[in-house]
């Protein structure tokens, strides 16, 4: 079956949190959100480094709902249940359906940091991975340096499959990076 044709939620939700396909409108939230972060997440995502307007971010979202209907790429925001608060971006990106497999990638506003909400949702979004998408694998990959980002896998008993030495620029332009790659995988 053609990935386009494939029939599955565009949200879930986890104890605390909503975690629902980018739509129109959320840019001003995630603007807010990259901007009272940008300290934390410049060193590690490329995104970060380049001052954007809020225009600009609202097409990115615009461009990534798109691509969420055309299943190329799922992107999810995260908000808390409660009180609606953009807490973070995720996402099932480098997408194999042949596998299918899935790379989980995340950051978070800053202020919500070290409450548990990345762990949350990463756990929700593997879950849904492996039961709505029928994943045998899902990864997670980082900067061996970003000891923040590796403690997510970590708690969640994904495997440390090896280090990709290095295996990309540094975001920060420090040179050369290694990368760590973490999965989980489904037996059947």
């Amino acid at each position: 079956m053609k990935p386009i044709l494939l029939d599955f939620p565009s949200e879930f939700t986890t104890e605390r949190l909503l975690i629902r396909m980018p739509l129109p409108g959320d840019g001003k939230a995630v603007h807010h959100a990259i901007k009272n972060s940008r300290n934390e997440l410049e060193p590690w995502l490329p995104f970060a480094r380049n001052e954007q307007t809020e225009e600009q971010l609202e097409e990115n979202i615009r461009e990534a709902h798109a691509k969420f209907l055309l299943r190329k790429d799922l992107r999810f925001h995260v908000y808390h249940r409660e009180t609606g608060e953009f807490i973070a971006s995720t996402g099932l990106h480098r997408i194999n359906w042949d596998v299918p497999k899935f790379e989980i990638g995340y950051w978070i506003d800053s202020r919500y940091s070290g409450k548990g909400y990345v762990t949350e949702t990463v756990e929700g979004l593997t879950q849904f991975a492996f039961e709505k998408l029928g994943a045998r694998r899902v990864e997670i990959r980082m900067d061996t340096r970003n000891i923040k980002s590796k403690a997510v896998p970590e708690r969640l008993g994904f495997t440390l499959e090896g280090i990709l030495r290095q295996d990309d620029l540094a975001v920060d332009g420090s040179g050369v990076r290694d990368t760590y790659v973490y999965s989980k995988i489904r037996l059947t």
